[in-house]
């Protein structure tokens, strides 16, 4: 089976870390993966990926004036299309997926583009002219695929004519280590989070509800991992409670599992995710977690909180009270919880698992209908 995979870039995000584990494991059960980048400024690859991946940066095939930038990319990838003659075609990201789908048009491929934000609530950061085009190509996609059940309404409501919708949940990726058996027995606690400085994920709400139970808990320290543009304001508001020893905030981890494995706790505040890569791994690898139930993930993730403690989206008291359930719990208690939570995430999203789903996405023969 020949299968193109189209993605905007192969930096260190979320659907680059899914690109990454899905073509690898495809290319290890025998499969001819091309993966192309579709970022104009071609970019670098960030990302681990088997040998048999062929990595191909569109840009590198585009020609022409800057002006004539969005045209060489539709016949570029047309071209490349033709001269790999793909079985199947998997496109990532709203528009790397309306570009696949005009540059695509007529070449009689299966052609399945998923969404990676529940689309209604990203829709506020896509351009009027983009969903427009949504709206208009989506329809010719073999399947549209979305990560959770929740989203699929949301969808339907965007984009009335796609009416054929899949759903198929992220993987683990390759490479997490095994569940831990115990938490680290540390003189200091730590509470994770993981995730962009945006305000997304409301990391400084989760500061000022630590900061209510820093007195409670002293031995407990929120340590948050990742960069973006609201990181050196949280920094400024951490000074100015005087948590600086308390609350950490290291910057873009590279080693993640490994910064994960040495807390003793997780929690999740998104606004909104469309998966939440982040507590699908948490979880994974043992942790007992915290999460807010944010469209769309975390309700799914967590079986409605059986896995893991859910608490509703907005209400900082009942986030505050399920943090203080976690850090006043004795270690066997946490160990039970991550135990649990990892024994049901890696049963229902293990890598087969998911590999199966995208077939079925496809059909079984990988043909239209």
């Amino acid at each position: 089976m020949k299968i193109l995979f189209l993605v905007s870039s192969m930096h260190g995000g979320g659907a680059e870390r899914v690109a990454a584990t899905l073509a690898s494991a495809w290319a290890r059960r025998g499969d001819e993966v091309m993966l192309v980048s579709c970022y104009s400024g071609r970019g670098h690859c960030d990302q681990q990926l088997d040998p048999g991946v062929r990595l191909v940066w569109l840009a590198d095939r585009m020609g022409g004036p800057t002006w004539l930038r969005p045209v060489s990319k539709l016949w570029a990838l047309r071209r490349l299309t033709r001269e790999f003659r793909p079985d199947r075609v998997l496109s990532f990201l709203t528009n790397v997926s309306v570009t696949a789908l005009l540059a695509l048009r007529g070449l009689g491929l299966p052609v399945v583009v998923s969404e990676r934000t529940d689309p209604a609530y990203g829709d506020d950061v896509l351009e009027p002219a983009l969903k427009w085009l949504r709206r208009l190509t989506y329809p010719w996609a073999l399947r549209v695929a979305v990560q959770t059940p929740q989203s699929v309404p949301h969808l339907q409501k965007v984009v009335p004519g796609a009416k054929r919708v899949a759903v198929v949940a992220n993987p683990l990726p390759d490479g997490l280590p095994p569940a831990r058996r115990q938490e680290p027995r540390t003189d200091r606690c730590m509470l994770a989070a993981l995730g962009r400085f945006n305000s997304v994920k409301q990391f400084d709400r989760l500061i000022e509800v630590f900061a209510q139970l820093a007195d409670r808990f002293p031995h407990w320290d929120l340590w948050i991992w990742g960069d973006g543009p609201e990181r050196a304001g949280y920094q400024r508001r951490v000074d100015a409670l005087g948590l600086q020893d308390r609350i950490h905030m290291p910057g873009f981890s590279r080693t993640p599992w490994d910064d994960l494995q040495r807390a003793h706790g997780f929690v999740l505040n998104s606004r909104v995710e469309g998966f939440p890569n982040a507590l699908l791994e948490a979880m994974a690898l043992g942790l007992p977690c915290v999460a807010v139930d944010c469209p769309s993930g975390p309700a799914e993730l967590t079986r409605n909180g059986q896995d893991a403690t859910l608490v509703p989206l907005g209400d900082e008291r009942a986030l505050s009270a399920a943090l203080a359930r976690l850090m006043q719990a004795t270690p066997a208690e946490r160990e039970a919880w991550g135990a649990a939570a990892a024994a049901s995430v890696r049963g229902r999203y293990g890598l087969e698992t998911i590999l199966k789903s995208w077939d079925a996405a496809w059909g079984e023969d990988g043909k239209n209908g």
